[in-house]
């Protein structure tokens, strides 16, 4: 093999363990919300205020971590943010109050926000080259899936074993298990990524005034808008299943340790969607296949929702990994479209803050939504309600996704380089 390939995969490699590492810690309510709310002594109301605050931190950090990712070398950006998430998660696994844990999701917002996001999208596609563009944002996705897949798997069985005895005492080994995770690949990042990007086209000496001309031509990029829409619309149905375990109990009577499993199986559908898509994105247009993983998403969804309560367990299971299969697909190509809106590499940091801050809005709309639904209508209309409002976002971004139409490419405008780490 090339040994410019064997560098780019090897750091490649890093920025999916790093991107792996990160968010299951933060996003813990997807397989044990019930256990949360019962060990941390909260309401469900509570929770949702929490992840309402770490998405008001996203999208306050976007553009600057953007203008972070555009300046500052990678490598210090992702392992401070590493290690700033397992820190913060070793604390939450002291059971804190209601108080503290404000402070630890503001913490994990601006680590997992504000010093990482726009760092791991930015360095993904400067590695990857023009014909490679949905495969490695697809991998990385799917990368990714199956490093959560994998520290579920080894979480659920840490549940399972203690939490005859100690729901208590299983949750908190569960959450240590992340945490050392997060560490270990910090000190990895840390170790073994290079120090940097090597880009011609960046001057990270630019001027206020050139740095406010440049945000003005990405405002004026139709198809960074349409692109924001996009992934505003997909990420809303990837958001959708972080409420299935708590739904699978209570609309289905599934126990807890069901449900968990349920969803760490529909985890395991990541890696092949994700990269599966990835690939078929290199060879077919990408628009028009995700508004078909869209529209099957939103199909799977509505028939989990409304569909009679005396399924099978196994159809259940079917539903579930049809869902995921359809989301992750969609999370696995849609930051491709990013190639297509041909955005100098100089600016694909602030590009990507600006597409972040209104694809990734429905973090801090989607919690509220769902506690002002449970406040005003019984359990089961609330979720049937918040479902739907999602299958309808689903249906817009399906119109969005056939309407997307590349801009015309510039000479030289998005041309790289080096597409790879300086040693």
């Amino acid at each position: 093999m090339n040994p410019h390939n064997v560098k780019r995969y090897t750091q490649f490699l890093l920025l999916i363990l790093a991107g792996g590492a990160i968010y299951p810690l933060i996003y813990l309510r997807q397989n044990y919300e019930t256990a949360i709310l019962h060990e941390f002594l909260i309401s469900k109301e509570q929770l949702n205020d929490l992840y309402s605050y770490l998405g008001v931190i996203y999208v306050a950090t976007y553009i600057p971590s953007g203008w972070l990712a555009d300046r500052i070398n990678p490598k210090l950006l992702i392992s401070f943010s590493l290690f700033a998430v397992a820190t913060l998660g070793f604390w939450f696994s002291t059971f804190p109050t209601y108080d503290e844990l404000v402070y630890i999701f503001v913490g994990w917002g601006l680590a997992a926000g504000l010093t990482f996001w726009a760092s791991l999208l930015k360095g993904v596609k400067i590695l990857a080259n023009p014909d490679e563009q949905g495969r490695f944002f697809g991998i990385l996705d799917g990368g990714r899936g199956l490093v959560e897949a994998l520290l579920a798997s080894c979480a659920i069985f840490i549940f399972k074993y203690f939490v005859d005895g100690n729901s208590r005492l299983a949750l908190h080994n569960v959450v240590l298990l992340y945490v050392c995770m997060a560490a270990l690949i910090a000190c990895m990042i840390a170790l073994f990524l290079p120090a940097g990007i090597k880009n011609n086209t960046d001057n990270h000496r630019k001027s206020a005034t050139t740095n406010f001309s440049d945000f003005l031509v990405l405002l004026s990029n139709k198809s960074v808008w349409l692109m924001a829409f996009v992934i505003f619309s997909g990420y809303q149905l990837f958001w959708a299943t972080y409420d299935f375990s708590s739904y699978l109990q209570s609309a289905y009577g599934v126990t807890e340790f069901a449900a968990a499993s349920l969803i760490v199986a529909k985890l395991w559908t990541r890696p092949v969607a994700a990269i599966a898509a990835g690939f078929l994105a290199d060879k077919f247009s990408k628009d028009r296949l995700l508004a078909f993983f869209m529209l099957g998403a939103v199909g799977g969804l509505l028939l989990f929702v409304f569909g009679p309560r005396d399924l099978a367990v196994n159809f259940l299971l079917g539903l579930v990994i049809f869902i995921g299969t359809m989301t992750y697909a969609v999370r696995g190509i849609y930051w491709s479209l990013l190639d297509n809106c041909h955005v100098p590499v100089k600016n694909i940091g602030m590009a990507i803050g600006l597409i972040s801050i209104i694809g990734y809005l429905p973090d801090i709309w989607l919690p509220k939504l769902n506690k002002w639904l449970i406040i005003h209508f019984d359990g089961d209309t609330a979720s049937q309600l918040y479902f739907s409002y999602i299958a309808l976002c689903g249906v817009l971004g399906v119109i969005a996704a056939t309407r997307f139409k590349p801009l015309p490419a510039r000479k030289g405008n998005g041309k790289v380089a080096d597409t790879s780490y300086a040693t």
